[in-house]
């Protein structure tokens, strides 16, 4: 089982690493998100339809149902504080900030909160994890950016928890749909009041968004899988691990020498922490 976690989590990463990318690169990062999260609820909203017909009709019961409302509201902060950041500082400056400080706090949430139990194995992998994800941050300042990649973070923290616990009391692609269609209502209407209807309708842009936009819920389906099978404190740390990629990238790719070592010891720190975390 814990092997089906790894995989579900360092898959969902690699995508999470690939939109963010994506959505740094967007002329304008919230309208774009706007356009993403409500294309893909619009095409997944006939697909749960004919699944949920399909299935029996399968329902959530009501405090599955608040919690979706609730990790849907958390969703919508976390794509504001996202474009924010992403307005302020470099994609390689404010994901590693949120998405390092994200699994410390949900870690500290599942083992102290949610009295979760892990073995010592695991537990030893854990850290790993949170000391390779942390080592791997590239040396800049973060600036104007630092605010809302810390807020981005603590939300992306809060919407775990919430899912953690969510996603058990009933089918996983039910509560996603839920949370995602609260997402997208709640997105729109401030992108339409930034920019107005005109400028947020009429582009080509929306083959893109909407692609984007399934890969976010594809790689959102698969860490509630995750959350069904392991703890939130073990999910958590996996999930981040994307941050190497973006470190492997510099070092490598882009020839960012300055604190070369200690990114790619905690490369190795976090696959260390992957290995422990399967043998326990």
């Amino acid at each position: 089982m814990l092997l089906a976690v790894i995989g579900l989590a360092l898959t969902a990463a690699v995508l999470h690493a690939a939109w963010n990318a994506i959505l740094k690169g967007s002329e304008n990062t919230f309208v774009f998100t706007a356009r993403a999260v409500s294309s893909s609820a619009v095409l997944l909203t006939p697909v749960v339809a004919i699944a949920w017909a399909a299935l029996g009709r399968p329902g959530l019961p009501p405090r599955g149902l608040g919690l979706a409302l609730l990790s849907g509201a958390l969703e919508v902060a976390y794509f504001v504080f996202l474009s924010w950041a992403y307005a302020r500082g470099e994609l390689s400056v404010v994901y590693p900030i949120a998405r390092g400080t994200a699994p410390v706090l949900a870690t500290l949430i599942g083992l102290l909160l949610l009295g979760e139990r892990v073995g010592g194995l695991q537990l030893g992998g854990i850290a790993c994890l949170l000391l390779g994800i942390w080592a791997v941050r590239r040396p800049a300042q973060a600036g104007r950016a630092l605010v809302p990649a810390l807020l981005t973070g603590m939300t992306i923290a809060a919407y775990s928890a919430v899912d953690r616990v969510g996603v058990r009391l009933g089918p996983a692609w039910l509560y996603l749909w839920v949370l995602w269609v609260v997402t997208a209502a709640g997105l729109l209407p401030i992108a339409l009041a930034r920019v107005g209807g005109r400028a947020l309708l009429m582009t080509s842009d929306w083959a893109r968004a909407a692609s984007v936009g399934l890969l976010i819920t594809l790689a959102y389906l698969l860490v509630l899988l995750a959350y069904r099978l392991a703890p939130l404190s073990i999910v958590a740390p996996l999930r981040e691990s994307a941050v190497v990629l973006v470190a492997g990238w510099g070092v490598f790719r882009l020839r960012e020498r300055q604190g070369a070592r200690l990114k790619l010891a905690g490369a190795a720190a976090i696959l260390a922490g992957v290995a422990l975390i399967a043998l326990g």
